[in-house]
């Protein structure tokens, strides 16, 4: 399945950061909110993501609901996988970025598995 990732899209000054991932058929929206100073030591403490289609038409959860908030052990992970693609070695190739990138869509797209119907 092909993708494009879009990383770390946000207003000057922000405590709000959007990535996304596009897919051949839809697309996923990440919301990640953060307390403190962005450009000093911020603190990650919310992450939400919604699915789309390419027409920018919500697609509903399983439940009928639009967002999708990651919590738990996923929360944990998904702090993992967000501090490799903003690492030193990752923005300075000195890691397969290809690897951490894949890594952070199958997660994504493992929660969005998990909770959406996709036909």
């Amino acid at each position: 399945m092909n993708y494009k990732l879009e990383l770390k899209t946000q207003e000057p000054h922000s405590k709000i950061v959007f990535n996304n991932i596009l897919f051949d058929h839809f697309k996923v929206n990440i919301v990640e909110r953060y307390r403190g100073k962005m450009n000093f030591n911020a603190k990650l403490i919310e992450v939400l993501f919604k699915v789309r289609t390419i027409d920018n038409d919500f697609i509903k959860r399983r439940d009928g609901h639009l967002k999708v908030k990651i919590k738990g052990d996923d929360f944990q992970a998904y702090q993992t996988l967000m501090n490799t693609l903003d690492s030193y070695e990752y923005k300075n190739k000195l890691l397969n970025r290809q690897d951490a990138e894949q890594n952070y869509v199958h997660f994504i797209l493992g929660l969005v598995i998990s909770n959406y119907q996709l036909n």
